[in-house]
């Protein structure tokens, strides 16, 4: 499989960043012309980007040689959300040997390791498993001082798009307020379906067998997938896109300082920002010698479980050889796209960070002109299309699982947890598409897409017309969001949820 597909631009951007896409392209042509346009600069315009010279890697030394590329910082968020879901994933097996008798709080407080982490008392502990020779060995090796908590929307709040006190959108019926008030919410509910497992309650499932997992509520709700999901949009794409990408703030984002380095850094601010969000992308610093299989954990080759040791040193670098969070599910959807409707969701958001890093290393240390300005807001608005799109998409994919699971109720073939999880990651990744500042998907369309899902999925113990009404409002927020984000309808599935993402 080649790594890439590399379509035109515009036919994997979103609807809305798609008519800016190509406004932003019109504007760069006019630039490039000799006659009928001007900048404000003093006499070089133009000759970055005719000389620009884009790297393979994501790697950006100076002069010196020394790398200004740095986003240790993102990585840990990424390491820590995935822990905090392979340890929700390990208490059933603990609950259930009594190696882990909890009472109550002791679930909150075992998670709040992560969402509320300490470099002063943890930064030396020993990085779990993440399934590769890793070069490093503790959390202090990634980064320090560094936590969930700090950055879920609404609590590192000056580039908020919105009050998310206020404006945090969820479906009718559940009652958190902000996106950190649904995560501990979650926990609590883990901790006390915990503590009930532990003293030998365990709640039956619709088939009337005890739930198999801890994290499995018998409404439907698979707090795992939720709270992993939930956290990647709350912080690595609202960080992404909402504050190091954005430009609706002074001195933030493409509006950062880029004349002057930061105090005892090789970098500029501007230039640190686009690091950052390239962090919580995932991405690699090779990404694109990674297929989508790769990217995807499922390749055949020497990248195929999403990790390669580039450098040669033996050991895999957590922050630079190994794919997380959003890139690797890019991957997912890119292999999953009908090959008469192929996509580029990966390919598209490495271009756009590696041309647009590639542009401000070759500025750094004077203001953009105009036409510069236009391109760097050109690849954010290459790298927001394929992000967000990723994550529509992925809503889509999980909604077709859903409707495919439903149509086993009844037989032999169902399985509970398989629904439950179908169904949460859905939920979990529609939380996000809200964290996106210029997202197609309005705010109504929005609360439609989190009411169809609803608080919990409809179980085979519902009556007919209950079953058939959801499966329709299910097919009906997947078509909105085919809509609001221009997919074929050969990626959206059938009826049944078959035969699409």
């Amino acid at each position: 499989m080649e790594p890439f597909n590399h379509n035109n631009i515009l036919t994997t951007l979103p609807t809305a960043t798609r008519r800016l896409a190509t406004r932003t392209a019109a504007l760069l042509g006019c630039l490039s012309m000799a006659a009928g346009c001007s900048s404000d600069d003093d006499g070089d315009s133009g000759d970055a980007l005719a000389n620009l010279v884009v790297p393979s890697t994501y790697t950006f030394p100076d002069d010196a040689g020394t790398e200004t590329a740095a986003w240790t910082g993102q990585t840990m968020r990424h390491l820590l959300i995935s822990a905090l879901k392979a340890d929700i994933g390990a208490m059933t097996e603990e609950i259930d040997s009594g190696a882990f008798v909890p009472t109550a709080g002791d679930v909150e407080a075992r998670l709040g390791f992560y969402v509320d982490f300490d470099s002063s008392t943890s930064g030396a502990l020993p990085l779990p498993d993440m399934g590769v020779d890793a070069l490093q060995a503790t959390w202090d090796d990634v980064s320090s001082d560094k936590d969930l908590q700090g950055k879920i929307a609404g609590n590192d709040s000056v580039t908020d798009h919105k009050d998310w006190s206020s404006a945090f959108a969820v479906s009718a019926g559940e009652d958190a307020a902000t996106p950190e008030g649904l995560v501990r919410r979650w926990i609590k509910e883990l901790d006390d379906a915990a503590v009930a497992r532990a003293s030998g309650t365990i709640a039956n499932g619709p088939d009337g067998q005890p739930l198999s997992k801890v994290y499995l509520l018998a409404d439907g709700r698979d707090l795992q997938q939720l709270l992993q999901k939930h956290l990647l949009g709350a912080i690595a794409l609202s960080q992404g896109l909402d504050d190091y990408l954005d430009d609706d703030l002074d001195g933030k984002g493409l509006l950062a300082e880029h004349v002057a380095l930061s105090s005892g850094k090789p970098y500029t601010p501007r230039e640190h920002a686009w690091d950052e969000a390239f962090g919580y992308f995932g991405a690699a610093v090779d990404h694109a010698a990674y297929s989508d299989d790769d990217t995807a954990g499922a390749g055949a080759g020497p990248r195929g479980d999403g990790s390669f040791d580039t450098d040669g040193d033996g050991k895999i670098d957590l922050v630079t050889e190994y794919v997380h969070g959003h890139a690797q599910n890019a991957g997912k959807r890119d292999r999953g796209a009908a090959a008469s409707a192929a996509t580029d969701f990966s390919g598209e958001a490495w271009q756009g960070l590696l041309r647009g890093r590639a542009l401000l290393r070759a500025t750094a240390g004077r203001e953009l002109t105009d036409e510069e300005a236009a391109e760097l807001t050109l690849q954010r608005n290459r790298v927001e299309g394929a992000w967000e799109g990723c994550i529509a998409a992925t809503v889509v994919h999980y909604i077709n699982a859903t409707l495919q699971d439903m149509a086993r109720f009844g037989t032999d073939d169902y399985e509970f947890a398989t629904h439950a999880k179908h169904w949460s990651e859905a939920k979990g990744f529609a939380y996000g598409l809200q964290f996106s500042p210029r997202s197609p998907l309005s705010d109504t369309e929005l609360q439609a897409l989190l009411d169809a899902l609803g608080a919990a999925p409809v179980l085979p113990d519902a009556d007919a017309p209950t079953i058939a009404a959801y499966k329709e409002s299910l097919r009906a927020a997947r078509a909105a969001l085919g809509a609001a984000y221009g997919f074929n309808a050969a990626n959206l599935g059938d009826d049944a949820g078959e035969n699409g993402w």
